[in-house]
């Protein structure tokens, strides 16, 4: 492992990290809400902090980045009160596996206005509704977006690479999607098991949503992303959205009547659609793709894209459980990390799905370097490994929080029934008639009472608001710009001049 020495102290305080929450609107009993994006949380294409994932129905909460965890906590907070003000009667759905759905072709997909860019977010959708489904795209989680300063884009894909091979711990300590919905998986083929009338489950499992059931695609398992170099990775995605791809071709890109199936027929639309458990990131210029912006400006922050939506938690995610995340990505950073290989790219998808599905049944064993471990041992171990960090940053910070955040990790360890996924399934069965849905209602209802119960003072609401206007009237003036035509827009959008970075001299 590389020495935590050459971190100083001026970086570790310079680390920064931010959320985007996705959240299903639901109705008071617990279906999915159909009506539109509510007029008072602004417009979904230009409001920094409220926006809507893949459906008119998903609610995205963005913060900002934050040198605080507390300081984060508190931006998501004020944007969750603000937004359940303006929700009338509807509810935030707690839990990553969805509600009530009405049949596949009537969950709404986002509407972004009448400019190019709205459209073409819209179209976007609308082909991941034909490419996967509209089921699967309204699972919800947790987006944790990282940076510590003076990384090279060396330092951040050594870090994604461990990641990747430790990321299990992730999920058996957070996990929380172990139930779902019969109706979820209505029509498909699946493993689960009876629990209680009108749901399924796996009684060991951590996270459904990052197993064979949630964000899973056979024909992104094509793609052999390499994470040894910003070179193999944007190699690999620029081949996936320039090459086309025989399935989405018989698709088209637009139906006999002329509407837009989907912005292109290559294996990936935009970068976006490429599903992993962690992204090298870099903010956009407008207009710009995000691999261009990677090529030519190199990785800025990393995106961990695995966590579950938190039932318990009012806001979805714990302060402890921040922290613990920023213990393990310096973890990631600073072990020793050798290139990754097709072979072992195969064994990490299977623990990954190992754990998602079982992860805390005992004597569960995991793939590592070639031979079986236990997972728990092995868990263990990282974890233990983490102390020192734990210890380093609160030096820093001048508190314990850290080493606290450690202390309850290596406790759910020593007990998976107190790990979120345990839980919950342990709540169903005492409280809720075995029922995920009636579970997930009740904790939605309380969520929601105790974030209105918390002060919202009166010169917050109206700045708010006013930011809420400031997005409409942005994306009036983004409509008014126009000046291309909608196809020649696309055309010129998917191109792949677009992903390719200028010639240095």
């Amino acid at each position: 492992m590389r020495s935590l020495q050459a971190l100083s102290n001026e970086r570790l305080r310079g680390m920064r990290r931010g959320i985007e929450k996705e959240s299903l609107r639901a109705d008071g009993n617990g279906a999915l809400a159909l009506t539109p994006h509510p007029a008072a949380l602004g417009s979904a294409l230009t409001h920094p902090n409220i926006t809507t994932d893949f459906s008119e129905s998903q609610l995205e909460l963005i913060t900002g980045a934050h040198r605080s965890v507390d300081d984060c906590l508190e931006e998501l907070r004020r944007v969750h009160q603000f937004t359940y003000r303006q929700l009338g009667d509807e509810l935030m759905w707690v839990a990553s596996m969805p509600c009530r759905l009405p049949p596949d072709e009537t969950i709404p997909i986002g509407r972004y206005g009448a400019s190019n860019v709205g459209r073409a977010k819209s179209v976007y959708r609308v082909g991941l509704s034909h490419r996967y489904g509209r089921r699967m795209q309204t699972i919800s989680g947790i987006h944790y977006n990282w940076s510590l300063p003076g990384l090279n884009d060396a330092d951040h894909f050594a870090l994604i690479r461990n990641f990747r091979r430790q990321s299990f711990v992730l999920l058996t300590l957070f996990g929380a999607s172990p139930a779902v919905c019969a109706g979820f998986v209505e029509g498909r083929p699946h493993k689960l098991l009876p629990l209680g009338s009108g749901s399924l489950h796996l009684p060991y499992a951590t996270s459904l949503r990052m197993g064979r059931l949630g964000y899973q695609s056979e024909a992104q398992a094509s793609i052999s992303a390499s994470f040894n170099s910003l070179d193999s990775y944007g190699a690999s995605l620029y081949d996936a959205m320039t090459q086309p791809y025989a399935p989405y071709e018989a698709i088209g890109v637009r139906n006999l009547g002329g509407d837009y199936n989907q912005l292109s027929t290559t294996l990936l639309q935009i970068e976006n659609e490429f599903y992993g458990t962690i992204r090298p990131k870099r903010t956009i210029q407008p207009g710009e793709r995000p691999l261009h912006a990677l090529r030519e400006r190199g990785v800025e922050y990393i995106e961990v894209r695995l966590m579950d939506l938190d039932p318990f938690e009012p806001l979805g995610i714990s302060a402890a459980t921040m922290r613990f995340i920023d213990i393990f990505l310096l973890h990631c950073l600073l072990g020793d990390s050798p290139p990754d290989t097709p072979q072992e790219i195969a064994a990490l998808a299977r623990n990954q799905r190992k754990t998602a599905a079982r992860g805390r049944e005992p004597g569960l064993m995991l793939e590592r370097a070639g031979r079986e471990v236990l997972l728990i041992d092995w868990a263990r171990e990282i974890v233990a490994e983490c102390r020192p960090l734990a210890e380093r940053l609160d030096e820093v910070h001048g508190r314990n929080d850290y080493a606290a955040a450690l202390t309850l990790a290596e406790q759910r360890l020593r007990d998976l029934d107190t790990t979120p996924s345990a839980r919950a399934l342990q709540a169903m069965r005492a409280d809720f008639d075995a029922s995920f849905a009636a579970f997930a209602l009740a904790q939605s209802v309380q969520m929601r009472s105790e974030l209105l119960a918390l002060p919202f003072d009166d010169a917050l609401a109206a700045t708010l608001a006013e930011q809420a206007q400031a997005s409409v009237d942005a994306q009036q003036r983004i409509e008014a710009a126009d000046t291309l035509d909608f196809e020649s827009f696309r055309v010129n959008y998917v191109s792949a001049a677009g992903l390719t970075p200028a010639v240095a001299g």
